[in-house]
């Protein structure tokens, strides 16, 4: 069964279905959802914690992103998650913008 005809981008960006670059390219997207899952939990979800907590939280998260690596072979996994920080990045933009007018108002 042949499944690089059907990688979503990142996987196929990084060239799994290459064997010469399979387990590289398996790293590679790995990095990639951590940093991405890494950086929507920052944007969207993040309560101030202590740095004990937030390492266990960020522990808990890149353990948890090797199943989603796995999935990120089949389904376009990376590219969710950079389509979610882009929005949620532009919420902020947008909130930090409004909560600036709203001090300069009053």
């Amino acid at each position: 069964m042949d499944i690089t005809n059907n990688l979503p981008f990142f996987a196929d960006l990084y060239r799994i279905g290459d064997p010469q670059y399979s387990q590289i390219g398996v790293w590679a997207l790995y990095l990639t959802i951590v940093v991405l899952c890494g950086i929507v939990y920052k944007l969207g979800f993040a309560r101030k914690l202590s740095l004990g907590k937030s390492i266990v939280v960020y522990a808990i998260m890149a353990f948890g992103c090797s199943f989603l690596t796995f999935l990120a072979l089949f389904l376009p996994v990376a590219e969710v998650l950079v389509v979610a920080t882009a929005f949620l990045g532009i919420y902020k933009y947008r909130l930090r913008k409004e909560m600036k007018n709203e001090v300069n108002a009053e």
